[in-house]
């Protein structure tokens, strides 16, 4: 780092999405009918790390993926328009008003076959399902993602990747006092030290860990 240097200042997210390939015109009303009709659209993706996860699926040359945490489809969008036309996505959901708002906007999508929501609790889900995927999305409840990503190290094959969304929670893991910022600042620091992956951890939104399988 060069020391009196501000290394991104304000603006450049902006400039990074103007000189990113866009995501789909679907995408855009799903981000809007998301923002009327419900109470966290923060918690989509957005368009800059929506594009992000559709090119990482272009470089690992996906065919099955698994996303932990639907909400209204954002991502799950992204990742079926990047998978070939026998790819295919599992990805779990417990809102019934976010998955409602998913198969809306799936059922406009010409990949909409390419996914298969399941309903319920994602510990529950996972238990049952059988592996190899490539890559894992983790995007849910924070208070899971120890188990989460044990799980998807099961399930991922080797030489594939896990993604973890929301690994600098705003900030607050330089000082973690709340329990979601306590969570995953110790997993961040487990991932680190896990013998059977090598990881980078990105300071991109709210920070996107990558956890390669060994």
């Amino acid at each position: 780092m060069i020391v009196g240097v501000e290394i991104r200042p304000e603006g450049v997210e902006e400039y990074c999405e103007q000189h990113t390939t866009p995501l789909t015109e679907l995408h855009a009303r799903l981000a809007k009918t998301t923002e009327e009709n419900t109470r966290t659209p923060n918690y989509l993706v957005g368009p800059l790390e929506g594009s992000f996860l559709k090119l990482l699926v272009r470089l690992c040359q996906a065919k099955r993926i698994l996303e932990v945490g639907t909400f209204a489809g954002y991502s799950a969008l992204s990742f079926a328009e990047a998978l070939p036309a026998d790819g295919s996505i599992v990805t779990c959901e417990l809102d019934p008003n976010a998955i409602e708002i998913a198969r809306r906007f799936f059922a406009q999508s010409p990949h909409a076959k390419k996914i298969e929501i399941r309903e319920g609790r994602a510990a529950d889900t996972l238990k049952n399902l059988q592996g190899p995927f490539d890559p894992c999305f983790i995007d849910a409840d924070k208070p899971s993602y120890d188990y989460y990503y044990d799980r998807c190290l099961e399930l991922v094959r080797q030489g594939g990747l896990i993604v973890l969304d929301n690994m600098l929670r705003y900030g607050r893991v330089l000082n973690p006092t709340d329990e979601d910022a306590r969570i995953v600042n110790a997993l961040n620091a487990r991932i680190h030290n896990d013998p059977r992956v090598e990881n980078v951890l990105l300071p991109f939104r709210d920070g996107i860990m990558l956890a390669y399988k060994l």
